[in-house]
């Protein structure tokens, strides 16, 4: 990260009380948010996420679905949408759909917060 960048990451982890505990460092280098933290950013930013099941993209037999999150603001205004997906080749875990809910939570919540331009991704985007 840049000095501005820096600033900015300082700045956000201040304004939604964010601490060393709400982050860690994946081995492939980049900065990786918790879910506590995902939380955090969503209640002190006032996000309200409404999820969609996309049925078109879902699949039952092979296991892949996908979930679209809309990040609406308390007072009405739209954010953010992005997608979360689970399928058996990024997805470990015996829960796919909840897993594709909380990859939409976390990339809505990371975009409205402008993290993703500082190269910070969500714990629930890496399949452990």
């Amino acid at each position: 990260m840049n000095d501005s960048q820096k600033k900015k990451f300082t700045d956000l982890t201040k304004t939604y009380g964010l601490t060393k505990d709400d982050f860690f460092k994946a081995p492939q280098g980049f900065v990786i948010i918790t879910r506590t933290g995902i939380e955090k950013i969503q209640r002190g930013m006032g996000l309200l996420v409404q999820y969609e099941v996309i049925d078109t993209l879902c699949n039952v037999t092979s296991g892949h679905y996908v979930i679209k999150g809309v990040a609406v603001h308390k007072d009405g205004e739209r954010i953010v949408e992005s997608y979360g997906e689970a399928s058996p080749k990024n997805c470990r875990n015996a829960y796919p759909v909840a897993m594709a809910e909380k990859r939409a939570l976390s990339r809505v919540v990371l975009k409205s917060a402008d993290l993703y331009e500082l190269g910070i991704y969500g714990e629930d985007e890496i399949d452990s």
